[in-house]
């Protein structure tokens, strides 16, 4: 088959596409005005790295790449040095893969609780699925969850799951809508923290649109959490197989 030879306008527009495409690269992990970049794409810096992790935390080709297999003995989320009262995050994140099926996937129901079977017995589905989160304030009580739930990622599972909460709190937490995008594919957080109000934005699509939490703390620092685990080499839950960039903070006042 005959190639043919590029138009003169062609290759004159390519040189110039090439930088357009390189600039958009070099874009991320760079603060849009107003915002503080929390990670700037080449190290840890600002970071805490879970004591004994072994570099299984760790930054590759620009994003935070985790594979969920910490050798800290304790705590082995990534946490920010600052803390933070009132502010907007924007994260972006995905998840790389779901080797792990997991069992247990409840079928929720807009109030926050489980539907049930004729009878009485809770529904459970068996999905493919890969879980981590957003810690806010320094609590994981409060992280807005990421995983592969039919609910869709935004969720407070912390609040949502716990009985002694009043029933509007764990219906608040609960998203109104699946924005999640296909396992593989970028997506993009924009949490809002003001007073003891949450909101979440997943890629574009208000998911909690402001759910008050009596027992929010004050103040804290973010976390990007890690869950999973194996046993003779099988995952046994929902590993954290995540990737992070753009993380951008706006203080609010």
């Amino acid at each position: 088959m005959k190639t043919l030879p590029l138009s003169r306008s062609i290759r004159r527009i390519l040189p110039a596409l090439c930088l357009v495409t390189s600039s958009l690269l070099a874009a991320d992990n760079v603060a849009p005005d107003g915002w503080i970049a929390l990670f700037n794409g080449r190290d840890f810096a600002g970071w805490k790295a879970p004591e004994g992790d072994n570099g299984h935390w760790k930054v590759i080709d620009g994003v935070i790449d985790y594979d969920a297999e910490s050798e800290a003995a304790e705590d082995k989320n990534l946490w920010t040095r600052r803390e933070f009262t009132d502010f907007v995050l924007r994260v972006d994140w995905r998840i790389k893969a779901t080797p792990y099926t997991n069992p247990n996937v409840p079928y929720i129901l807009p109030d926050g609780t489980h539907a049930r079977d004729t009878t009485g017995k809770e529904m459970k589905l068996a999905l493919p699925d890969s879980d981590s989160g957003i810690f806010i304030r320094g609590s994981g009580r409060h992280q807005i969850n990421i995983w592969c739930w039919p609910i869709g990622s935004g969720e407070m599972y912390g609040v949502r799951m716990d009985r002694t909460m009043p029933p509007e709190v764990r219906a608040a937490v609960t998203p109104r809508h699946q924005a999640d995008k296909p396992v593989g594919e970028w997506n993009r957080y924009e949490i809002t923290v003001q007073g003891d109000t949450v909101k979440v934005v997943l890629n574009g699509i208000t998911v909690l649109p402001g759910a008050r939490l009596p027992d929010l703390p004050a103040k804290g620092a973010i976390a990007l959490q890690h869950h999973g685990g194996k046993r003779n080499g099988e995952w046994v839950s929902p590993p954290s197989l995540l990737q992070f960039k753009n993380i951008y903070l706006k203080p609010l006042p």
